[in-house]
């Protein structure tokens, strides 16, 4: 957990961690996600402790951009599919100059594969894919995507630089 205390980009997954992986559409054809509130104090925490914080999502909507512009989310990636997420991280680390190690992701399917194994920590919700579950070394949390997963790893990283 030592290395919890050189975080200096915090980067998500948007549906199944910051949601509940849930896509809502009414008969109109508007579609809703559920954010959990806790995850967005928690990203918030964050940006008071200096830690840069970004949004990496294969989904492409205006909800998120919503989202992220009112948490003030540093980076908004979206429509990045497979390879595609490391590639968006390494951009931002760069722009940031600083390496992978010094970042924190937090995933739960298998297009997260790839920059869950490159990042510095890496977590996933409770009710992520066995194949994520699976990757060496990953934090498995307790609580589930949009259920709070986001804020229990954020808090887990908060403890280790206070």
């Amino acid at each position: 957990m030592d290395s919890m205390v050189n975080i200096k980009l915090f980067l998500t997954d948007v549906d199944g961690v910051l949601t509940d992986a849930g896509m809502y559409y009414t008969e109109s054809g508007d579609e809703f996600k559920k954010f959990n509130t806790h995850d967005g104090m928690g990203l918030m925490l964050l940006k008071e402790k200096g830690i840069k914080r970004g949004f990496i999502t294969t989904e492409n909507t205006r909800i998120v951009e919503r989202r992220a512009a009112k948490l003030k989310i540093d980076y908004l990636y979206q429509g990045k599919g497979f390879g595609n997420k490391l590639e968006a991280a390494i951009e931002i680390c760069e722009k940031e100059n600083i390496s992978l190690q010094d970042v924190a992701y937090i995933g739960d399917d298998v297009n997260c594969i790839e920059l869950l194994k490159a990042v510095g920590i890496a977590a996933c919700p409770a009710n992520a894919v066995k194949q994520v579950k699976a990757i060496p070394g990953i934090i498995h949390l307790e609580k589930k995507g949009g259920d709070g997963a986001v804020r229990e790893f954020i808090d887990m990283i908060l403890e280790q630089i206070q």
